[in-house]
C-alpha cells in the first residue's frame, strides 16, 4: 500500500488547494461588477473586485480586470500598474523551465484535477487572445498619453508573444490529437446534443486565421511606427493587419498612404479608437454523453462544456461626430470572434478531458446498478456538484474595436457619438503631429480615455 500514499496525498492536496476554485462562480461575480460599470459606477466596480478577491496573492484575472476598469476611468498610471503585474505573471510563466520531476508533478496534478473534477482546477493562465490584447491595451494606454516610445515597447512585446503562442499552439494541437487517438475518442463538438454548435461555426469565426492575432494590434503598431518616423517598420504592421482582415479600405489606405507627405505644421494625423462593449461571458452547459461500457451496456452521463455568450446590451456604434461632422467607424477587431475561435480550437482537448469524467461517472453508475438492481438506471443519477465548465475569462476587456482616421487642425475639437446621449460629448486638445483619441463605450456609458481631454471649467 505504501506506493499508493503519494497519489492519495497528491489528490488530497489538489482538492484542498482547488476547493475555492471549484465552487467559485466567476461569471456571476463579474456580472455584478459589469452591472456597476453599466451604471457608471466605476468605483463600486473596483470595490466589488476587491470584495471578490480577498486573498493576499491575487491571480492573473484580478490584475487584468482591475486594469480595464481603471483605464475606462482614465486612471492610466494605476491601470498600467495593474496590467504590468498581469504581464509579469504571464512572462514568468512563459519563461519558467521547471525541472523534469516538478514538470511531471505539475502536469500530473493539473490533469488529474481537471479530469476528476473540472477545468476550473487549473491555474488560470489566460487565453492566448487575452495575452495579446493585454499588451495591445497597454500600448493604447500609452498612446492616449502621447507616449509613443512607451507604446513601441509594448507593441514589440505583442509581436514576441504572438510568435511564442504560435509555437505553443502547434505543439498543443499535436498533443491533443495524439491523446485523442490513444484514448480512441471520436466525439466531435458537432456531436454534442444540445450544444450551440452554430456559434462555433459562425462565418466570422471561421474567417479568422486563428484565435489570437488581432488586426487592430498590427494596425496600431503601424500607426505608432509611422508617428515615430519609422515607416519601414510601419509597412509590415499595416500588411499584417490587411492579411488578417482583407478587403478593408481603411487598412489598405494606411499602407498606400505611407509614401504621401505627413501632416503640415498646423495639422495632426488623428487615429480615433472606439472600444465598445465587453468581452463575451463564458457560461456552462450540460450535455448528455453516452458511454459504452460494453456491447450491451451504455450509460449516459451529464457533462458540462463551456459556451461563449456575447455582449448584446451595448448598441452598435457606426459613426462618430467631430465638430459636428460625421465620420464612419470601421470595425477591425472583435474579441467575441477571437474568444469563440479559441474555444473552437480548444474543443478537442476539452472533449478529451470531459470524456474521462464521463467514463468515471458511467462506471460509478454501473457499480451502483449492480449493488441495487431494483434502482438500476441507464442515466447517471447522482449529480456531481463540481461538474461545471470553467467560466473564468477576462470580462471587462473591450469587445469591438472600431477606428476612424482623419487630419485635424491643431487646437480644440468637439467629439461625440450620434447615438449615446447626443447632447453630451468631449472637448479634446490637438497639439501633436500624431495623436490617438481613445473612447470607451459600454451599454449606456461612454468615456474619453487620455490626456487630450479638456475638462470644463468649474464655476
Amino acid at each position: 500500500m505504501r506506493h499508493c500514499l503519494p497519489l492519495y496525498l497528491l489528490l488530497s492536496l489538489i482538492m484542498q488547494l482547488s476547493g475555492c476554485a471549484a465552487y467559485r462562480n466567476y461569471d456571476q461575480e463579474m456580472q455584478q461588477t459589469i452591472d456597476q460599470m453599466a451604471q457608471g459606477n466605476l468605483n463600486e466596480a473596483l470595490y466589488l473586485m476587491e470584495l471578490h478577491n480577498p486573498w493576499e496573492d491575487k491571480d492573473l484575472l484580478y490584475f487584468m480586470e482591475r486594469g480595464a476598469i481603471l483605464s475606462a476611468g482614465t486612471n492610466l498610471p494605476k491601470s498600467q500598474e495593474a496590467w504590468r503585474s498581469a504581464d509579469r505573471m504571464i512572462f514568468q510563466r512563459e519563461e519558467a523551465v521547471p525541472s523534469a520531476g516538478m514538470k511531471l508533478l505539475t502536469r500530473f496534478g493539473n490533469e488529474m484535477g481537471t479530469m476528476l473534477v473540472n477545468d476550473k482546477l487549473q491555474r488560470y493562465e489566460g487565453y492566448d487572445y487575452e495575452k495579446v490584447m493585454l499588451t495591445t491595451e497597454m500600448a493604447l494606454n500609452q498612446l492616449a498619453e502621447n507616449d509613443f516610445d512607451g507604446a513601441r515597447a509594448d507593441i514589440k512585446k505583442t509581436h514576441e508573444r504572438e510568435t511564442l503562442i504560435a509555437r505553443q499552439r502547434e505543439r498543443q494541437y499535436e498533443e491533443a490529437q495524439e491523446q485523442a487517438t490513444q484514448q480512441g475518442i471520436t466525439l466531435h463538438y458537432k456531436d454534442l446534443e444540445g450544444y450551440p454548435v452554430a456559434i462555433l461555426d459562425a462565418p466570422q469565426v471561421l474567417e479568422l486565421k486563428n484565435g489570437y492575432q488581432s488586426a487592430f494590434s498590427h494596425y496600431l503598431a503601424g500607426f505608432t511606427y509611422e508617428a515615430l518616423g519609422e515607416r519601414a517598420l510601419a509597412a509590415p504592421g499595416y500588411r499584417q493587419a490587411i492579411e488578417l482582415r482583407p478587403g478593408v479600405p481603411l487598412l489598405e489606405n494606411a499602407l498606400r498612404n505611407l509614401d504621401k507627405p505627413g501632416p503640415a505644421a498646423d495639422e495632426s494625423e488623428i487615429l480615433i479608437v472606439v472600444q465598445a462593449g465587453f468581452a463575451p461571458a463564458r457560461s456552462s452547459v450540460q450535455v448528455p454523453i453516452p458511454v459504452r461500457l460494453n456491447e450491451n451496456l451504455t450509460i449516459v452521463a451529464p457533462i458540462s462544456f463551456p459556451v461563449m455568450v456575447p455582449d448584446t446590451l451595448t448598441p452598435g456604434v457606426t459613426q462618430i461626430l467631430v465638430d459636428g461632422k460625421k465620420h464612419p467607424l470601421t470595425m477591425i477587431n472583435s474579441v467575441s470572434d477571437m474568444a469563440i475561435r479559441t474555444l473552437r480550437d480548444d474543443m478537442p482537448a476539452i472533449i478529451s478531458r470531459a470524456m474521462f469524467r464521463a467514463n468515471m461517472a458511467a462506471i460509478s453508475q454501473a457499480q451502483k446498478n449492480e449493488r441495487d438492481p431494483s434502482k438500476a438506471s441507464l442515466v447517471v443519477t447522482d449529480p456531481d456538484p463540481f461538474e461545471e465548465a470553467d467560466t473564468r475569462t477576462w470580462r471587462t476587456l473591450p469587445d469591438k474595436t472600431l477606428v476612424a482616421r482623419l487630419r485635424l487642425k491643431k487646437g480644440l475639437h468637439r467629439v461625440r457619438f450620434p447615438y449615446f446621449r447626443a447632447e453630451d460629448g468631449f472637448t479634446v486638445r490637438v497639439d501633436r503631429s500624431h495623436q490617438v483619441f481613445n473612447l470607451r463605450v459600454f451599454m449606456g456609458q461612454n468615456y474619453y480615455v487620455g490626456s487630450a481631454l479638456v475638462l470644463p471649467e468649474t464655476p
